[in-house]
């Protein structure tokens, strides 16, 4: 029993942790591939709380079209971004004032946590105020249905793990590979291994009962 809760209290952690993992890989890769800085990869803002206390709230990585240079990989991602509104049905007006693309980073999403979905529709409220279009990116299939469709009609992109999937409008991997231009599927694959001995060798301690 004390093995049994020790591992599911560990296992929310590795989810966790897999999940900030991803969040720095995106991250690295817009940096290599795009020619941002680590300041111009991260996007957050500030709010005043009913206490009039100010807190500063960010989702996980950014792509800013000024900071991207002229040429073939801007203009990939602004055709993307044109391809993506119109998907969502953005009025026009404001899909023309975008100048780039704010990533919120899961590993998989399958929780039916109101908060978390609250939080999540105010930031893309405030990304399309600061002229950005939201994108959820998560890094596996798993991913709930009715958050998918939820997400959606708050004009969310939402790109998911499906390596049969084509279309860089609704899989991660092809997003990445077409539109960023770095092989994310091949990352994995070359380093699944390696990956796996990590989480194996913490599976193991979770499960030792002394």
């Amino acid at each position: 029993m004390y093995a049994a809760h020790k591992a599911a209290g560990g296992m929310t952690s590795i989810y966790r942790q897999i999940g900030i993992g991803s969040e720095t890989l995106v991250r690295a890769i817009l940096q290599d591939e795009l020619g941002l800085s680590e300041e111009q990869a991260k996007w957050s803002y500030k709010v005043i709380g009913a206490n009039k206390k100010e807190r500063r709230l960010s989702l996980d990585a950014r792509i800013p079209l000024d900071a991207v240079a002229l040429g073939q990989a801007n203009t990939k991602i602004r055709t993307w971004m044109g391809n993506a509104c119109r998907d969502l049905d953005v009025e026009s007006g404001i899909a023309d004032r975008l100048q780039g693309i704010v990533f919120e980073v899961r590993q998989g999403y399958k929780s039916k946590d109101s908060k978390r979905q609250n939080a999540d529709i105010a930031n893309a409220a405030t990304a399309y105020t600061q002229a950005y279009l939201p994108c959820v990116l998560v890094m596996s299939s798993q991913i709930d249905t009715d958050i998918l469709h939820r997400y959606r009609s708050e004009k969310w992109a939402i790109l998911t793990g499906r390596l049969g999937e084509s279309s860089s409008l609704a899989s991660t991997y092809a997003f990445m590979r077409d539109v960023v231009g770095y092989d994310l599927a091949s990352f994995f694959k070359r380093n699944k291994e390696a990956l796996r001995k990590e989480v194996a060798k913490v599976l193991r301690e979770l499960l030792r009962a002394e």
